[in-house]
């Protein structure tokens, strides 16, 4: 073959080589579009959204250059999640991101689109993952091991308060692992030789007649259980609580930080922080299946002195020493 001839070809063949290349770079350098998924509202959720997108800025995934996030809002109203789940599946998102009821929606939405679950009580118990180690399917994240944690909610309340003996627990008749926790709770108040009194609540009027509840039942203290719903009406609630001179324990500091007593649990923005990492794994092509689920880090105790000093009780010093922060 004369070299005129071989030049030709590789010419040739450079030419449609180079086609394919610009291809996949193009392939390489898309935009990636992650769902945002959430029960709550976009105001109740600022600080964990903030803590999202600086760790996946972190990991060099910008919003408005490489990847797009599409935000879809439930304001606590449960039943709205199944068609913003279908939206976000509509739209072909690369990966979503989703926590407690708004996970069932992803779940039952999609079976290839992979979820990264931020917060749910039990993701084995709930059907969402086969194990923690290999979770399976297309579902993996973090797991906030709160139905575990909710044990600690009477002890702690009755070391600030000593003469407890009947705390009323703000239960979501619609979410489906509330029934977990007041077990998990009603065991331990036993033990402490405190008589539990379950309220329900799912909308914002019925918050107000489980207030009117609590003082008939003569209730010492509050525990208000982890909801989306419940997050969105936490001001509210602390409100409430503060008129009637109610201690109350939640399981996140953002309430506490709104004027609730006392929390105990994991940190919410530190998950959504975590949860980045997971997004960027599955970009990078690893599978949610093969990637296990991750526990909280830290359970941290949160008291609220000033809320403390409003409703008229001292918090023993001993509980303070507990404290991994004091809002005063």
């Amino acid at each position: 073959m004369s070299n005129r001839r071989k030049l030709v070809i590789a010419l040739g063949a450079g030419a449609l080589i180079a086609p394919l290349a610009c291809f996949a770079q193009q392939q390489r350098s898309k935009v990636a579009r992650i769902g945002l998924l959430e029960a709550t509202s976009a105001s109740s959720r600022a600080k964990e959204r903030e803590a999202l997108i600086a760790r996946l800025r972190e990991l060099g995934l910008v919003e408005g250059k490489n990847i797009l996030i599409e935000y879809r809002w439930a304001d606590g109203k449960y039943e709205r999640l199944p068609a913003l789940a279908a939206e976000l599946v509509q739209m072909k998102v690369d990966v979503i991101v989703a926590s407690a009821n708004a996970i069932r929606a992803a779940q039952q939405a999609t079976t290839t689109i992979p979820i990264v679950m931020v917060t749910t009580a039990d993701p084995v118990g709930s059907g969402f993952i086969a194990s923690l180690a290999r979770p399976g399917g297309n579902i993996t994240g973090l797991s906030s091991i709160s139905v575990d944690v909710s044990s600690k909610y009477v002890e702690l309340l009755r070391a600030a308060v000593p003469e407890l003996s009947r705390v009323a627990v703000l239960v979501n008749p619609d979410h489906t692992i509330h029934p977990d926790f007041l077990k998990r709770i009603q065991a331990t108040a036993k033990t402490n030789s405190v008589t539990i009194s379950p309220v329900e609540a799912s909308t914002a009027s019925q918050i107000e007649a489980a207030f009117s509840a609590m003082k008939q039942e003569r209730a010492g203290a509050l525990i208000v259980l982890p909801d989306p719903f419940f997050s969105a009406q936490a001001r509210r609630i602390a409100e409430l609580a503060a008129q009637q001179r109610l201690p109350t324990m939640f399981s996140t500091r953002e309430p506490v930080e709104s004027g609730g007593l006392m929390s105990y649990g994991r940190n919410s923005a530190e998950q959504y922080y975590r949860a980045a990492t997971y997004v960027d794994k599955i970009l990078k092509g690893a599978k949610p299946g093969e990637l296990p689920v991750e526990q909280p880090t830290k359970i941290e105790l949160v008291i609220n002195l000033k809320t403390a000093k409003a409703i008229g009780l001292t918090i023993p010093q001993e509980l303070l020493l507990r404290a991994d922060k004091v809002i005063e």
